[in-house]
């Protein structure tokens, strides 16, 4: 196997917005005209905003403000038997309930509009107790007074470099594919790096009217070092008078379409081709602009656009590069107003930095940028309730991802306005971080195959996903039978969904390296939005109930066997119990309509061996030797695979004296089993087994939330509980069961102690690229280097 949503907002109609205000002509003119007020898709959330920052740039505002979101969450709470549950009874009952949690938002739209947004925000702001709001950029000045008189609020000033590091920070911490290095021509372009656990030292280069160069040391030390009057606004200044274009984006478009050959000095043009003993290559410009001194003719506004943009990007990048070197710093972020995402731009600063530092040195690019200041600023104005305790993840169903603003951008993206940018992040409920047990955490990748990379993988996948709405849609809405607008909210889910996925055929980059479980997440994220916290929930009380039926019977078979067949009938046990997975289609079609299709039968179902990956004979020369001090078992899913193949195969753990720590999921996916879920199936397998109810009462079984909420598994990203419990206790085997955990994610993950990955392959394609077929068996297990 190898290792492997973008979109703009979508514009409507004016009248859609509160009171069809419609913008300016001021602000219409010389623009594009079907750029409308941004409806509540844009600002949403706005009644519940509790706190507000703003960054005004010279042409760009971007507004960020902490808003309360209410919705939906499925609850399981047991029922309060006495003595044996009656068997027409479930096991315990599920409600649909409200919760609040934190989102942040930030949006970007040009100054143009600046007016009729304010309009607009002020509107739509009820019962807010905000008096104050944190400002920073140029045109916090400039714009002062409108601020304070569209919004009623006072306008309070903030240090623009203190924010942009703030704001650096954050996403540094909390996005985990961020920073990329952009590579022209090559397939993708964007190369998303794994943020290192220790952000720090860097260096940020951040490319304004001017180039601020700045090494940051901690969440609070740093320095600026260094600079340049070079930058930008040089571009735009100069840029302005040799082709008497005004606007930034035009001379940019410019400058993709020239050849700076035609007006920069080459080398070959000073020595007819190379010059080795110093090492310069024929095509190296020698002098920007040099031919316009020496040839006489007129030069395109093209050609002239791009030698500016070559002559000031190598300017910037030989400076970094010298500071780079000079502070040992290898790091080195690049931000502002002159990058925002253009392609062009990236490339002449990689290749400066490629040129000047023989590729020791990557120029690193961040997909949100363009937010720093105003994620700053809104940290500084928030600090009293330290939004960095907390771990954030970004909001895919809210965000608009990373746009490639090519000039020649797909025609999809040119019916669209780009006026208006998002980024939301949701609070998460706890800190996450690095499993302890990671060999190396700063080269770990979760994902086993990036999408980005895999044209083909890629087409397969989004076509997969897209051809399962339909199942997703109708499982919406039979877990919500009672409400009425069921239907119509879960025909908005597919809607946008299918709307994310058609964008990510064209742009796959937008949230980072496209993967099976960022395909996964968004999915979730979407039915999430329109408040259907959890599809699958009837279906995992139906099976829990139906499978704790059959749990002792299943005990009592494994009882009876030699300890060698014990072994191998406890592990096809685990195997049988993961074919049922209802995020496989070629397995909810069978549970569909074959209702007769259990435990047993998943048996027949499984790949004999030789399995496809086949360690098990490994596995049980280890299972001679001393017992396992402690295990973490990474679980799947509901009903049979939990109850009659997990619990049976850590019930023998436990009888040899190894303790367990069962990770589950914070919140649903699929039909994977949550944490609040497991509590109450042990609970009641307790109830009819002693070994397991002796565990638990001498704490030797754990019950840990994982504090992911997806079928897929990132061992960077986990519940700080979980982490410390690890530690605590020096677990020696990690158990990562499932398609989502073992395959998709974590088959190449290398860690500090021994380990089990195993899955049943439920998909034939993916069966097919491995080299097996449909039902194949991967059982991994690895010993830890020495």
């Amino acid at each position: 196997m190898t290792r492997g949503a973008v979109g703009t907002a979508m514009a409507a109609d004016c009248t859609k917005a509160a009171g069809g205000v419609r913008t300016s002509r001021s602000a219409r003119d010389g623009l594009d005209k079907s750029i409308t007020l941004p409806p509540d898709e844009i600002f949403r959330n706005l009644e519940n905003a509790k706190s507000f920052a703003i960054d005004i740039g010279g042409s760009l505002t971007k507004l960020a403000y902490y808003s309360t979101v209410q919705h939906k969450v499925a609850k399981v709470r047991s029922f309060d038997h006495y003595g044996k549950v009656p068997d027409d009874e479930p096991l315990y009952e599920i409600s649909v309930q409200e919760e609040i949690t934190a989102r942040l938002h930030f949006v970007k739209f040009e100054n143009a509009y600046i007016e009729t947004c304010l309009d607009f925000i002020k509107a739509h702001l009820v019962n807010t107790e905000t008096k104050v709001i944190k400002a920073t950029g140029g045109g916090a000045h400039k714009f002062k007074n409108l601020i304070e008189k569209k919004l009623g609020l006072k306008v309070d000033k903030e240090d623009e470099m203190t924010c942009l590091i703030k704001g650096c920070n954050f996403v540094l911490r909390n996005i985990p594919h961020e920073a990329f290095v952009y590579v022209k021509h090559a397939d993708p372009e964007f190369r998303f790096q794994t943020t290192h656990p220790d952000i720090f030292p860097y260096l940020l280069v951040n490319i304004g009217s001017g180039v601020s160069i700045v090494r940051v040391e901690s969440e609070d030390q740093f320095e600026r070092i260094g600079g340049s009057s070079i930058g930008g606004g040089t571009f735009w200044g100069l840029g302005a008078l040799l082709t008497k274009t005004k606007r930034f984006d035009e001379l940019l478009q410019l400058a993709s379409k020239g050849q700076h050959t035609n007006v920069d000095m080459l080398v070959r043009d000073i020595y007819g081709g190379s010059y080795e003993s110093f090492g310069l290559t024929g095509d190296l410009i020698a002098s920007s602009f040099g031919k316009s001194a020496t040839t006489d003719k007129e030069f395109t506004k093209e050609d002239m656009a791009k030698s500016l943009l070559h002559m000031i990007s190598n300017d910037i990048g030989q400076l970094a590069c010298l500071y780079a070197k000079l502070h040992n710093l290898s790091r080195v972020y690049f931000g502002g107003f002159f990058i925002r995402g253009h392609p062009v731009t990236m490339h002449t600063i990689t290749y400066s930095i490629n040129y000047f530092t023989k590729g020791e040195v990557q120029a690193l690019f961040l997909r949100h940028e363009g937010y720093l200041g105003a994620i700053g600023t809104f940290l500084k104005g928030a600090e009293e309730d330290n939004p960095n305790q907390y771990s954030w993840g970004e909001n895919y169903a809210g965000s608009s991802g990373l746009m490639n603003s090519s000039p020649d951008v797909h025609p999809m993206q040119r019916t669209r306005s780009g006026t208006f940018d998002m980024l939301e992040m949701d609070r998460l409920e706890r800190q996450l971080v690095n499993l302890p047990l990671l060999q190396d955490a700063s080269s770990y990748i979760p994902d086993t195959v990036d999408l980005t990379e895999d044209a083909m993988a890629r087409e397969y996948w989004l076509s997969c996903f897209e051809d399962a709405l339909d199942g997703v849609v109708k499982r919406a809405v039979a877990s919500q039978p009672q409400l009425l607008d069921a239907t119509e909210r879960a025909e908005k889910f597919r809607q946008k969904y299918r709307h994310k996925l058609q964008t990510l055929r064209h742009q796959p980059f937008a949230y980072g390296s496209l993967t099976v479980r960022s395909l996964l997440d968004t999915r979730e994220h979407c039915l999430n939005e329109f408040n259907f916290p959890d599809p699958y929930s009837k279906v995992k009380q139906r099976e829990n109930d139906v499978a704790l039926k059959h749990f002792q019977k299943v005990v009592r078979a494994l009882e009876s066997l030699s300890m060698e067949e014990r072994q191998f009938a406890l592990v096809k046990g685990l195997l049988a119990g993961n074919v049922f997975d209802w995020g496989a289609k070629a397995v909810s079609d069978v549970l569909e309509t074959n209702s007769a299709f259990g435990f047993e039968e998943a048996k027949m179902r499984l790949q004999a061996r030789p399995w496809l990956v086949d360690a098990y004979n490994d596995w049980l020369e280890r299972l001679k030797g001393p017992p396992h001090k402690c295990a973490l078992f990474f679980v799947d899913n509901s009903g049979i695979d939990i109850i009659l193949g997990v619990f049976p195969f850590v019930r023998e753990l436990l009888s040899k004296g190894t303790e367990v720590i069962l990770a589950s999921n914070s919140g649903p996916a699929l039909n994977d089993v949550t944490c609040s879920e497991l509590a109450i199936v042990t609970e009641r397998i307790a109830a009819m087994d002693s070994v397991i109810r002796t565990a638990l009462q001498e704490d030797k079984l754990l019950l840990v939330q994982s504090g992911s909420s997806s079928p897929c598994l990132d061992l960077s990203r986990l519940d700080k509980g979980l982490a410390t419990v690890v530690w605590e206790r020096k677990t020696d085997l990690v158990i990562i069961e499932g398609m989502g955990r073992a395959i998709h994610t974590n088959y190449y993950a290398a860690l500090r102690c021994e380990s089990l990955k195993l899955a049943v392959i439920k998909n034939a394609w993916l069966a097919e690229r491995l080299g097996g077929r449909i039902f194949s068996v991967v059982f991994k297990y690895e010993m830890p280097p020495k």
